[in-house]
């Protein structure tokens, strides 16, 4: 079940790490949807608000334009959850180069809205939301995998599990990698024309990322359904 909106404007834009100000002109320019009208009309946010609001930060990250990303936006499902567009906004910041950012523990507990127990910090070690660091309070925090990795810190899920998952989706992706890049060094790689061929790769990675997560979605739906199937053959 979906959590009822609760979050004040002050509230939301701090989880966001925005200005309010900054809530409200998205909000004029209708990329946020308005927010639930509580009493004396008092507006409250939810989980979509949330993170539609770090999509639209990471696309301007990205370098879009605010009519760029309102198209973007026009093209997501109108019902899209907060969990699907935290992967989305995982994928456009997987278009940029790598870089966390240094997080104290109080500000990735006020990002997050909630204390973390050191099992959380572990498992968003396990899934390389974050890394720790000399300083036990200060923390490596990967900003694109952040609320998607709090949101499944809830997953009733052992450690063990996620570390096996990892490890599974690592061997897997560098394999893919390594036939891309046989691929690409095959038929399109030339030193004479090595700003083009860079400039190809820039642009390849983002259709790259989001063909590899569409097919693995598929494929997973495929085994669960298989898996269901299964079990109520059982």
């Amino acid at each position: 079940m979906t959590p009822s909106p609760s979050l004040t404007v002050d509230e939301l834009a701090a989880r966001a790490g925005v200005t309010v100000r900054t809530v409200r002109f998205y909000s004029t320019k209708g990329l946020l949807p308005p927010p639930v009208l509580g009493p004396r009309r008092v507006g409250h946010y939810g989980p979509e608000h949330l993170a539609r609001l770090a999509l639209i930060e990471e696309l301007q990250h990205q370098g879009l334009t605010l009519a760029a990303i309102e198209r973007y936006l026009e093209q997501l499902p109108t019902d899209i959850t907060a969990h699907d567009l935290a992967i989305h906004r995982a994928l456009v910041a997987s278009w940029l180069p790598e870089g966390a950012q240094e997080t104290t523990r109080e500000q990735l507990e006020r990002r997050v809205g909630r204390a973390l127990l050191e099992q959380d910090v572990d498992r968003l070690a396990a899934m390389n939301v974050l890394r720790r660091t000399d300083d036990p309070d200060v923390f490596e925090v990967d900003p694109g995998l952040l609320q998607l990795g709090v949101r499944l810190l809830d997953v009733p899920i052992a450690l063990e599990a996620i570390l096996a998952a990892r490890e599974v989706m690592l061997r897997h992706s560098r394999a893919a990698a390594r036939e891309l890049s046989r691929i690409f060094r095959d038929e399109v790689w030339d030193q004479e024309n090595l700003r083009d061929v860079k400039s190809l790769s820039a642009h390849m990675q983002p259709l790259v990322v989001q063909a590899l997560v569409t097919a693995f979605q598929r494929s997973l739906r495929e085994e669960l359904r298989a898996l269901y199937a299964h079990r109520s053959g059982d």
